[in-house]
Formats: structure tokens, C-alpha cells, sequence
């Protein structure tokens, strides 16, 4: 999945003149790669994340998802793109603590029409994928932090997206548990699955070649 934009910028009405997020952004992501975007909290970080993942709309520029100008296509067809080819990673996981971790990840399947059973069999393989074998059953509540961004990286697989959009994903997790959720990423990068991961984590940077460094809404040069 490869992303391309060009002067995107974002203003947040309020005020007198609105707040600009986003100033001109302008960069390409090539498919397979793992790129990783930091910078000073209110940067712009999460509101670009959410531009490119068509949770929101950028105010003026372009926005190109694997070749297509996703300013025309039809809600219809952003939404399918949004449940088929984009997983998404939260900092707080967003996870239906009623439900078990089984159910969670199903729940992206139910959406896109996957009979009962391939659907409740996928999402026990990729919770096994993940290293939660044994724990299917179990609710958010009664899962480590750790072991909570796992089922939210298995929902994000559950109908095979291209790109991953990882916002602050290990932001609520001890060093080790961080560790592990960044080495699973890798893998699924490995897999070539382009990852697009949000971080203040600047350790992160020196293992990746791409590095998109954001300051007051602009890239840094």
C-alpha cells in the first residue's frame, strides 16, 4: 500500500483565524515500507495519521492511497477502503471490555460479511499469531496492557489490510511489553504489510530507514 501527499494542510475551526494542525504536508510512503513519524506532542502527528487513514479530511491538498485520489472516491468506497485495507493501532487499544479478545477480533470480520465460522477460525490463527494462544476467552480486564495491544494488532489483521496505522501504540506500556509490540510490527512489516507508526519513541527512529519528523504542523527539513 503506498500513500502520496502533496500540501496538505488541516485547520480546526476556532478563534478568529481557526488553528492550523497541518501546514503543507507533502511526502510519499512506498509500499512495504515501515515509517516512522515523530515530533513534540501537537505537532500535527495524530491528525495526519487520521487523514491518511480517512478518519478525517485535510482542509486543502492531495491525498493519493495506492494510486487513487481519495478525494474522489464516494463515502461507500472509503469506508470499504477504511475496513479492508487499513488496520488501525490505538494508544488506549479501544477494546469492548464485555466482550472476550475472540469476539474483539472478530468484530471487523462481522462488518465485512465473513461467514461465522471462517471468521471465529481466522481470528483464533491470528490471535495464535500474535503469541495469545490460551487467552481467547479472556476479556480486556483480564489481559495485561501488553497483552491488550496484542488483541487490538490481531482486530487490525482481521481482513487482511495492506497498511497499518500504529497512533502511540505502546504510549500505556512498560519497556518490555513495548519491545514486543514493536518486534510484532516488524515482523508484519516483514510480511509486507506497510506499517505507519506514530511515536515519541526516539530509539524507534534509528531502526527504520524512513523518518518523518513533524514540528508546529510542518515536516522538519
Amino acid at each position: 500500500m503506498s500513500i502520496a501527499c502533496a500540501d496538505l494542510t488541516k485547520v480546526y475551526e476556532g478563534g478568529q483565524s481557526g488553528w492550523p494542525a497541518l501546514r503543507g504536508v507533502s511526502f510519499t510512503i512506498e509500499m512495504g515500507e515501515f515509517a516512522v513519524v515523530t515530533g513534540p506532542s501537537g505537532c500535527g502527528k495524530s491528525t495526519l495519521l487520521n487523514i491518511i487513514g480517512l478518519l478525517d479530511e485535510p482542509t486543502s491538498g492531495k491525498y493519493s492511497l495506492n494510486g487513487r485520489n481519495v478525494f474522489s472516491m464516494s463515502d461507500s468506497e472509503r469506508s470499504d477502503a477504511r475496513r479492508d485495507e487499513i488496520g488501525f493501532v490505538f494508544q488506549s487499544f479501544h477494546l469492548l471490555n464485555r466482550m472476550t479478545a475472540l469476539d474483539n477480533v472478530c468484530l471487523p470480520m462481522m462488518y465485512a460479511g465473513v461467514d461465522s465460522r471462517e471468521m471465529r477460525d481466522r481470528a483464533a490463527d491470528l490471535l495464535h499469531k500474535v503469541g495469545l494462544k490460551g487467552k481467547e476467552r479472556k476479556t480486556p480486564l483480564e489481559l495485561s496492557g501488553g497483552e491488550r495491544q496484542r488483541v487490538s494488532i490481531a482486530r487490525a489483521l482481521a481482513n487482511s489490510p495492506k497498511l497499518i496505522l500504529a497512533d502511540e501504540p505502546t504510549g500505556n506500556l512498560d519497556s518490555v511489553s513495548s519491545g514486543e509490540i514493536v518486534d510484532t510490527l516488524f515482523k508484519l512489516n516483514g510480511e509486507g504489510i506497510t506499517v505507519v507508526m506514530v511515536t515519541h519513541d526516539r530509539e524507534l527512529s534509528k531502526r527504520v530507514a524512513r523518518n518523518i519528523r513533524m514540528r508546529d504542523g510542518r515536516l522538519e527539513q
